[in-house]
C-alpha cells in the first residue's frame, strides 16, 4: 500500500487518531432517563452519550416526522468507532440493551481497531462483512496539490457513490429492524460519513423531514473532535505527510459538509429515480416496510 493510499484512509476513517488520539466528546450529559445535550435554542436537542471512549455516539431519537410523529428515544443510536470503549462505556450500553451493532467498517478497519467485549458477559451481535474501501478519486487529489475545492469535490464524489457500494450493509441493517432486533447501533470509524448516509436513510424511511435528517448529519461537526497531529503523532510517516497537508484540505476529509449528503441523495437520484426508489430497489425497502418502520421506532406526539 503506498503512502498516499494510507494517508486517505488514515484521515479519513479516524485510523489516524489511533496515532494522535481523539480528545473526548463534550461531556454532554445523557443518561438512562434521556437528559439531552445542550442545544443553541430552536435546534433539535440532541442526546450524546457520555462515553469515555465513544466517538459521535449519539441517539437518534426525537427528530419529528412530517406526519405528526416523533422518532423514539433509546432505540437506535449511530457512532463512530467503538475500540476504545471502557468496561464502564460497556456497561452503560448494556444498560441500554442495545442488541446489534451494525458495523460498516472495511476488514482492514475492523483488524486495526477491533471492537472488544469482556467475556463472561452479553455481548450485542455484530453485523459485518468483508471488503476494502475505494478511494479513487480521492487519491487522485491526494497526489497533487491538493486545494480545498479540490478536496471538497472528491469527497462529494466518493459520497456520490457510497449508496451503491454500501447497500448489501444497510439492507443488512434494516432488515434487523424490521425484525424488531432493537435497540440498534451502527457505526463506521468516525460515525460521520458511512453512518452518516445510513442515519439519514433511516430518518428518511421513517419520515423525518429533509431539513431535519441534514441537521443530523451536520453535528458530526460538533461531535467528532479529533485533536491536531501531536508532535509524536508527527514522527509516523504517514502522519508527516498528512500533517503538511493545507489545514483546510484537512478540515474537510475531518468534516462534514451539507454538499456531501445532497451528493449521495443525487447517487441514488440518478441510478433509481428517487431516494424512495433507491429504497425500494436498492434495499429491496417498500413502502409496507417503512410504514412498518414507522410503527416500530416511531410515536405519535402528545
Amino acid at each position: 500500500m503506498n503512502a498516499v493510499t494510507m494517508v486517505v484512509r488514515r484521515s479519513i476513517w479516524l485510523t489516524a487518531a489511533a496515532a494522535v488520539g481523539l480528545s473526548w466528546l463534550t461531556s454532554t450529559a445523557f443518561a438512562l432517563d434521556a437528559t439531552p445535550a445542550a442545544s443553541p435554542a430552536g435546534e433539535h436537542e440532541t442526546y450524546v452519550l457520555p462515553l469515555e471512549g465513544g466517538v459521535n455516539f449519539r441517539d437518534l431519537g426525537g427528530y419529528q416526522t412530517s406526519d405528526g410523529r416523533i422518532v423514539r428515544r433509546g432505540m437506535l443510536f449511530r457512532s463512530g468507532s467503538m475500540a476504545g470503549l471502557t468496561p464502564a462505556d460497556q456497561d452503560y450500553l448494556r444498560a441500554l440493551k442495545i442488541q446489534v451493532i451494525a458495523d460498516f467498517r472495511s476488514t482492514d478497519e475492523r483488524s486495526r481497531e477491533p471492537t472488544r467485549w469482556p467475556e463472561g458477559g452479553v455481548a450485542p451481535r455484530r453485523l459485518e462483512r468483508d471488503y476494502e474501501l475505494e478511494f479513487g478519486e480521492v487519491i487522485a487529489v491526494m497526489r497533487n496539490a491538493p486545494t480545498r475545492d479540490a478536496a471538497r469535490n472528491a469527497f462529494a464524489g466518493f459520497y456520490r457513490k457510497l449508496p451503491k457500494q454500501f447497500a448489501a450493509q444497510y439492507r443488512q441493517m434494516f432488515d434487523e429492524l424490521l425484525a424488531g432486533n432493537a435497540p440498534l447501533a451502527f457505526n463506521c470509524s468516525a460515525g460521520k460519513d458511512r453512518t452518516g448516509v445510513a442515519a439519514a436513510l433511516l430518518l428518511t424511511a421513517l419520515g423525518v423531514p429533509r431539513e431535519s435528517v441534514m441537521e443530523d448529519y451536520l453535528l458530526s461537526n460538533r461531535y467528532y473532535k479529533p485533536k491536531p497531529v501531536s508532535a509524536g503523532g508527527a514522527d509516523d510517516p504517514t502522519m508527516r505527510m498528512f500533517s503538511r497537508l493545507p489545514p483546510d484540505v484537512i478540515e474537510v476529509f475531518m468534516g462534514v459538509d451539507s454538499s456531501y449528503l445532497e451528493a449521495a441523495f443525487a447517487g441514488m437520484a440518478d441510478e433509481f429515480g428517487t431516494v424512495e426508489k433507491y429504497m425500494e430497489s436498492g434495499l429491496g425497502l417498500d413502502a409496507s416496510d417503512r410504514e412498518k418502520l414507522r410503527q416500530l421506532y416511531t410515536d405519535p406526539l402528545r
